[in-house]
Formats: structure tokens, C-alpha cells, sequence
């Protein structure tokens, strides 16, 4: 029982970053932009939350500092993809591939150094047997996710201002036929997705692995932008999806500590594998995916 509280702990806490990062995604992908830079934005946030954090010995202004870079570079991408217009794939796959070199160059310094080690979890529940370990011993983000997740269900399904969040993805010309300022929404839209993302990149270099290496958010970016599809854009969904893609990635170091014979290789892959055959399987009716997604998704639209 110790070990199965322990792994549904670490799978919790290794599905926290992909959800947080799938919900900022999936609120844009909601207004109907696509933006594919969220390995980028997640390894800026990354490097700036630990940076800050290792200077100023502050976990509030480290988190503060990775989601104001996530808002920094959505804002970069809202200004090429909304006010120039260009190519969203393109300009998202530069947006990646322009994080990456920005982190590895900002981070050059911190290599290799890490972060003191911090208590959390919630007093008292913590040291309920079993039950303690497995819910209630995480840091205060993994909360705040299920909050935000709470959150955004009632906002896009309950709300007024999500409806016409939703109008915007499915029909701009329509909802700026009613006056609604599209672009601005938009924008409003990939703020909130890019703070979302810097949260996620800043809780990976401070709390799941609290140091810094160059390519450390190793492609959670694109495991969180496939989890918005295999979600079908709903909250609810992504928070069952990150839980699933988190206990595939904390599998591979369940097996090499109970000694199953598998080759590393192998269980390194599992959570890409596992990205690539839910795909693959939800794929198989176009119908589906195309009753579910948003209608505009990355088509620009000019007022």
C-alpha cells in the first residue's frame, strides 16, 4: 500500500505541469488560435522561475517571474499571429524553437545548481496513512491546478464572458459582426495561456526537479498541446488526461526501481508512445475531432 500511495503521489505531481500547461492551451485553442510555441514558452518560464528563485530565495517571485515570461513570449506570438497575421504553425514552431535557444543561452550560469529542498502539503491530512501521501503531501501548485481547472469549466460552459469566448473560436466574423472586439479576445486569450504555460515551466525547475539543465522541460510542451486534442477542448478531460500521461512518465522509474528487465531506452519513450498511439486512436474518427474543435482553430481573421 506504502508503494502504491507513493506512485499515485509521483504520478499526481508529474501530471501537474501538463495539466497547467493544457489548460493555458486550451483556452487560446478555445478562441481559436493554435499556438504550437509551448515548449518554448515553458523552457523560458523555466529558466526564469529558477533563476529568480536561486537569487532571491523566493518560490512567490520565481513563479511570478516564469508566468510574466510566458505572458512575455505569447505576447510575441499574439503580435506576429493576430496583428502581422502570419502562419500560425509557422510562427509557433519558431516560437519553440526560439525558447529553447534563449533558455539554454539564459541558463548557461545555472547549470547543474539546484534549489533547497522546501516542506508542503496540506498540515495534519499529510500524515493521514495512505491517504496522506498519495493526496494530500504536494506542493500548493498541484491545488491550485485542480482549482483552475474547477475554474475554467465554469467559466467556458457557465459563464458570459466564456460563451462569447467560445463564439470567437467558432465563428469569428459572426461574433464581430456583434461587436465583440475579436482580436482582443484573442489576445486576452493567449496572455492567460502563456501565464498558465510559465507556471508550468517554473514549477518543473523549481518543485518537480528543483535544478536547472539545459532542454529540461523535454518535450512536456508537446505532450501538453496533444492532451488539448485528446481531451477534445474540454477541462474536465485534460485534468483524466494529464493524470494518464503523468502515471505513464512515472512508470518508467516504477520499473527500473522494482527491477523489471527493461531497457532504458524503451522506458524513456513511454510517454511519447504513449502521446503518439492516443493520437493515432483518436484520429480514427475525423468526424469526432472535427464536431469537438473549435471551428477558426488556427485560421487568422482580419476585422
Amino acid at each position: 500500500m506504502e508503494n502504491l500511495a507513493a506512485l499515485m503521489a509521483a504520478s499526481i505531481n508529474s501530471g501537474t505541469p501538463l495539466l497547467i500547461a493544457a489548460l493555458g492551451l486550451l483556452i487560446n485553442e478555445r478562441a481559436g488560435v493554435l499556438n504550437l510555441g509551448a515548449e518554448g514558452m515553458m523552457l523560458v518560464a523555466a529558466i526564469a522561475g529558477f533563476a529568480t528563485t536561486y537569487e532571491t530565495h523566493s518560490m512567490a517571485l520565481g513563479f511570478a517571474a516564469g508566468a510574466a515570461a510566458g505572458m512575455a513570449m505569447a505576447a510575441l506570438f499574439a503580435f506576429f499571429a493576430l496583428v502581422l497575421a502570419t502562419n500560425q504553425v509557422a510562427t509557433g514552431l519558431a516560437l519553440s524553437i526560439a525558447g529553447g535557444g534563449l533558455s539554454a543561452f539564459a541558463g548557461q550560469k545555472y547549470v547543474g545548481m539546484s534549489l533547497p529542498a522546501t516542506a508542503h502539503g496540506i498540515p495534519v491530512l499529510r500524515d493521514l496513512p495512505w491517504i496522506g501521501k498519495a493526496l494530500f503531501d504536494h506542493h500548493w501548485m498541484v491545488y491550485l491546478s485542480l482549482l483552475i481547472c474547477a475554474a475554467l469549466v465554469w467559466f467556458l460552459y457557465r459563464s458570459r464572458a466564456g460563451l462569447i469566448l467560445r463564439a470567437v473560436g467558432e465563428s469569428p466574423e459572426s461574433a464581430h459582426a456583434l461587436g465583440y472586439p475579436v482580436l482582443r479576445i484573442r489576445f486576452f486569450a493567449l496572455l492567460f495561456s502563456g501565464a498558465l504555460c510559465g507556471l508550468a515551466g517554473a514549477y518543473l525547475a523549481m518543485i518537480y526537479t528543483p535544478m536547472w539543465v539545459e532542454g529540461l522541460v523535454a518535450g512536456r510542451g508537446w505532450i501538453a498541446l496533444a492532451l488539448t486534442t485528446f481531451a477534445t477542448w474540454r477541462p474536465a478531460r485534460v485534468l483524466l488526461g494529464a493524470l494518464l500521461f503523468g502515471s505513464v512518465t512515472i512508470l518508467q522509474f516504477h520499473f527500473q526501481a522494482v527491477g523489471i528487465a527493461v531497457p532504458s531506452q524503451i522506458l524513456s519513450m513511454l510517454p511519447y508512445a504513449a502521446t503518439v498511439l492516443v493520437l493515432v486512436l483518436i484520429s480514427r474518427n475525423p468526424d469526432w475531432i472535427r464536431l469537438n474543435m473549435p471551428a477558426s482553430l488556427g485560421k487568422p481573421f482580419r476585422p
